[in-house]
């Protein structure tokens, strides 16, 4: 899985930090605890990357989704 922010441009480091753990689904206290910060600082910067607005981009490749099979000739052979 790969995470792209967009808008980033406009967030600080630490914003950045927090962010990407954030989408990725941890607490405020799970970030607080990977960055060695306080769960209040980390809602500060949360808030504050928000209010400046930024886009969380997921990208996952087709194959870990099952939507891209082998496409297969009339022969049933796999195509190279």
């Amino acid at each position: 899985m790969q995470i792209e922010i967009r808008g980033a441009e406009k967030l600080s480091f630490r914003e950045r930090q927090v962010v990407a753990l954030k989408e990725m689904g941890f607490s405020n206290e799970e970030v607080a605890r990977r960055l060695g910060l306080s769960a209040s600082s980390v809602a500060t910067l949360y808030h504050r990357a928000r209010t400046k607005g930024y886009q969380v981009v997921i990208v996952l490749p087709g194959e870990t989704l099952g939507i891209f099979a082998e496409e297969e000739d009339e022969q049933g052979n796999p195509s190279a």
